[in-house]
């Protein structure tokens, strides 16, 4: 039977030194279509990407929100912010999202799967929530990503809950936003690769195995 292991508290994180993100140098916003096909491109050449949506939030009751306005990716070397208010970016980011060839990593992705289809009309394919690795390591509970990073790295990820609820529908994204927004998608595939396990290990839905299903080389995301 598999030992049931406790996750950092808030108290043990807030103690650790901090996670260094991505800077801005390092991300990107594609506005053209020739900048929306590049940041694509690049995207599809990696296995594995980090993966988050942001949307803006609903404070009255009933509403329903219209999001996600923002779709991010993440290599180990840069990040990419697709806003859904350029239409240029629905074919990019739908085939992106569709693709078995690029493996989608994040924490708890069960809402933006949901979300997804009603904007875009796809499916995301090819997923991996971190939360379903951490449960087979034998975490209790689900696993986000500031307590993914204090266990892998002893770190402390610094989320804002200012940026959480501030509004992503903006047509033009503050600093903060975008380091925010890629950094969740960073961190993703960033503790990926440093857990280095196997494809086979993996729990992905939708992925194309390689004959007898079975693979001989470790998950090196972003390459």
């Amino acid at each position: 039977m598999t030992q049931r292991i406790e996750a950092p508290t808030k108290i043990e994180i807030a103690l650790l030194e901090p996670f260094a993100g991505l800077p801005l140098d390092r991300i990107v916003v594609p506005s053209t279509g020739t900048e929306i096909n590049d940041a694509a491109a690049d995207l599809a050449t990696a296995r594995f990407v980090g993966f988050d949506t942001e949307s803006k939030p609903v404070f009255a009751k009933g509403e329903v929100s219209d999001g996600p306005h923002v779709v991010q990716f993440s290599t180990l070397e840069r990040a990419y912010i697709f806003q859904l208010h350029r239409p240029e970016c629905h074919e990019a980011v739908g085939a992106l999202l569709a693709s078995i060839a690029v493996v989608k990593v994040g924490f708890g992705l069960r809402s933006d799967q949901d979300q997804l289809p009603r904007k875009l009309g796809v499916h995301p394919r090819a997923v991996l929530d971190l939360n379903a690795v951490f449960r087979r390591h034998g975490y209790r509970k689900a696993i986000g990503v500031k307590a993914a990073v204090a266990v892998v790295f002893k770190q402390k990820f610094q989320k804002s809950r200012r940026m959480t609820t501030s509004n992503w529908a903006r047509r033009e994204l503050m600093p903060n936003q975008l380091i925010y927004a890629a950094n969740d998608a960073y961190a993703a595939v960033k503790v990926l690769d440093a857990l280095r396990l196997s494809e086979d290990e993996l729990p992905i839905t939708d992925v194309a195995r390689s004959e007898g299903g079975s693979s001989a080389s470790a998950a090196h995301p972003g390459h």
